[in-house]
């Protein structure tokens, strides 16, 4: 429209300009937007029926966390909650502690960078040591690298903190998961939806990391010594990973990855395989046109499950507790909206067999309308799971009796 707008005459270019703005409000007033309206989240608790385990509540522990991307049990029974613009919140006794914990790093948080996930490390009894993944500032405050990062928490603030592992600074940058694996490593998610980089030797984005507690790359990963490779990854190929899982029976790593528009997955992690974005995937571009015309090729992976129309995927779970019998070995994904369409975010749970294979899918919670953007077993052996909106909450499920 205002490209039609070059005259001559600059008096008639800025009255035309200014019509075409009035006309445009009145439009955009006059046509509805996309999306369902959204009703603010209630006070609760709700109660829900679903197909196999029946009747649920749901229960909300803690809100006013804006925008939270991650959730993290202590053995003392807090809960450390990350918020993205760079606040690390803690639940302690059922209440949300109205000061944020002090000693975190600067971080440069905007579209999905800013803090990460929270992992206490498994003897953290012992060490009090906590591991996040945030984006770092550039030396010129523009450019953000992803970073894994630990420090000691004593209960009040964090100390000692050490960037273990840093990525190349760039001008875009993406969530990244970590969780710890039964062979006593660090994996790590990273992304790399708007570029290249996923099939970049050189690069950690778009990747599978795996590295020991200190962040160093171990002996036995699959691209130690290879030139070119930088031997930290562990798979590559990768869009956008924002969930990461150790199966609790078998030690399989699980990831979850965003397709463009549709072709979300999740993907069973094999050492040195290639996943194939953006050679290849199961969805389109944002515009329309599929990202490849055949979604599969020779040396590239399967995903183990599939969203089409996209679900937004985030946390992953799977459950292992005796509070939802028969709930028991389902793979619960978060998911920020259905389709394109903002409103519609749900939790996902996924029935396997004894080889993984899939059996059927529920949704969940869609009658709350919220973006869930984590969800995790509590050492209760509920189901919790936090909102991704700017009156963010942490959700308790539970059976209904």
């Amino acid at each position: 429209m205002l490209a039609s707008l070059v005259m001559d005459s600059k008096g008639l270019a800025i009255s035309a300009l200014i019509c075409s703005l009035i006309t445009a409000g009145a439009w955009a007033q006059q046509t509805p937007g996309i999306g369902i309206p959204i009703p603010p989240l209630g006070s609760g608790p709700f109660v829900f029926d679903t197909a196999e385990q029946h009747k649920i509540r749901v229960s909300v522990v803690a809100r006013g966390i804006p925008h939270p991307f991650a959730l993290a049990f202590l053995p003392n029974g807090d809960m450390l909650v990350s918020e993205r613009a760079g606040n690390l919140r803690l639940i302690r006794d059922g209440r949300l502690l109205p000061d944020p914990v002090k000693g975190l790093p600067a971080i440069r948080a905007f579209r999905s960078a800013g803090l990460l996930d929270l992992a206490a490390d498994p003897k953290f009894t012992e060490n009090q040591r906590l591991y996040f993944t945030y984006s770092k500032p550039g030396p010129q405050g523009t450019d953000t690298a992803t970073v894994l990062a630990r420090a000691k928490f004593n209960g009040t603030e964090l100390t000692n903190v050490e960037d273990l592992l840093i990525g190349a600074f760039a001008a875009s940058t993406s969530g990244a998961r970590i969780a710890f694996g039964r062979d006593g490593m660090v994996y790590m998610t990273t992304g790399a939806p708007f570029d290249g980089n996923s099939q970049e030797p050189g690069s950690l984005y778009g990747k599978i990391l795996r590295v020991t507690m200190d962040g160093k790359a171990p002996a036995d990963n699959p691209f130690v010594g290879k030139a070119g490779y930088r031997p930290e990854i562990y798979t590559l190929g990768h869009r956008d990973q924002l969930g990461l899982a150790i199966h609790p029976e078998t030690g399989a790593v699980l990831a979850v990855e965003h397709g463009p528009n549709g072709g979300d997955e999740v993907n069973l992690i094999l050492p040195g395989r290639n996943y194939g974005w953006p050679v290849l995937s199961y969805g389109r571009t944002y515009e329309g046109p599929r990202v490849s015309e055949t979604p599969w090729k020779e040396g590239f992976e399967q995903p183990l499950l599939l969203w089409i129309p996209s679900i937004a995927p985030s946390g992953l779970v799977v459950y292992s507790g005796d509070r939802f019998a028969a709930w028991k070995g389902n793979l619960f994904v978060g998911g920020n909206r259905y389709g394109e369409i903002p409103g519609t975010g749900r939790l996902e749970r996924v029935v396997f067999n004894a080889k993984m294979e899939e059996l059927r899918r529920e949704s969940l919670l869609t009658d709350l309308h919220q973006r869930i953007r984590d969800v995790r077993q509590g050492p209760d052996g509920l189901l919790y799971v936090i909102t991704d909106e700017q009156d963010g909450a942490v959700l308790r499920i539970q059976p209904a009796n």
